[in-house]
């Protein structure tokens, strides 16, 4: 496939680009940037120096690309409600589009206006995009040429929970998810609050009690019990560069040993190389799936209190991101799902 990266210039969208000039069934032909236009990639990307010799940042307007015969998807890296400006003019000229903003992820246009705090600039196609998280949800072109790929700490919350509360071994009330983000989570930007003496030897939550994603996380996991679930996000900034850690706390539904969670996950994702579920008694790293599409997950049980402690770890910049969206891709287009996936 011809790919084009629109808005390379922050972390997501520099994996992405990393990611798609290794593909072997992808042929780069465009990395658009509007601070970077005229730049060389492989200067401004110095990691790519070598692979993208002949990639220069434009700023093409949303006409040109539409208009564009030589390219067949887009990576729509940007900015929540700037995303959908640019995906609709393109899958209205028949283009195949990948958004890994926030702007398709919900169904609901009352629940994006609640959460975004503007209304949704094209509801109409808030039920026609497919949410693409591979493991839970089935992808192909047929279903939609617009997939929305989902947000980091929700790809680690919902991948553990969607199976547990699909077969009812777990209480839908009461759910509580306790998150932490590498400082690349929160975008590529020159603020006061990401200067190194502000992050390193820190923590802190943030986002309280609503944060955006939490919309996110609680319509897709009331999909998988067709009720509503309200659950408690607790998300918080740590001192690492990149990587997500939930740790979940559920209540057991009727008599549950952990071995029926184990035995739910090992079905629910069986032939799934980008699950991995963990021995008993050991736990997720961040350290151990950085640079991977990989997401680790781990169970405990509290017997003092009923509850099971669910665990996880991926890197926010690839399965909670540019990862994902390729996986997303390969799906669709009938490659091996981890094709050009590390």
């Amino acid at each position: 496939m011809n790919a084009t990266v629109v808005g390379a210039s922050g972390y997501s969208g520099r994996e992405l680009v990393s990611l798609l000039l290794s593909h072997p069934q992808v042929n780069l032909v465009g990395v658009t940037s509007r601070s970077l236009c005229g730049q060389k990639v492989q200067s401004s990307i110095p990691k790519l120096r070598g692979r993208a010799q002949d990639l220069t940042f434009t700023n093409p307007s949303i006409t040109e690309l539409a208009e564009n015969p030589d390219c067949d998807i887009f990576f729509l890296a940007l900015p929540h409600g700037t995303s959908a400006t640019y995906a609709i003019p393109l899958l209205e000229a028949g283009k195949k589009v990948i958004d890994l903003s926030a702007d398709f992820r919900l169904n609901s246009p009352e629940a994006y206006e609640e959460f975004y705090g503007t209304p949704h600039p094209s509801p109409d196609w808030l039920i026609k995009a497919s949410y693409g998280l591979p493991e839970i949800h089935s992808l192909s072109w047929t279903k939609s040429s617009l997939i929305a790929s989902p947000g980091c700490y929700p790809t680690s919350i919902i991948v553990p929970l969607f199976p547990i509360l699909k077969d009812g071994l777990i209480e839908k009330n009461n759910i509580i998810a306790n998150s932490l983000s590498g400082v690349s989570g929160a975008g590529r930007n020159a603020t006061e609050k990401l200067l190194f003496c502000e992050r390193n030897e820190s923590a802190c939550a943030y986002g309280l009690p609503k944060h955006r994603h939490l919309s996110e996380i609680e319509e897709q996991l009331s999909l998988a019990i067709s009720e509503d679930i309200v659950l408690s996000f607790h998300p918080h900034l740590a001192p690492m560069n990149r990587g997500i850690y939930s740790t979940i706390s559920v209540l057991a539904k009727g008599e549950l040993k952990k071995s029926q969670i184990r035995e739910c996950w090992n079905e629910f994702y069986r032939g799934r190389k980008f699950v991995h579920l963990l021995e008993d008694g050991e736990f997720p790293d961040v350290s151990h799936v950085v640079g991977t599409n990989r997401v680790d997950i781990s169970v405990s049980e509290d017997t003092r209190t009923d509850r099971y402690i669910i665990c996880s770890a991926e890197d926010n910049l690839l399965k909670g991101a540019g990862g994902q969206a390729v996986q997303a891709m390969n799906i669709c287009q009938g490659y091996d799902e981890g094709e050009g996936l590390p």
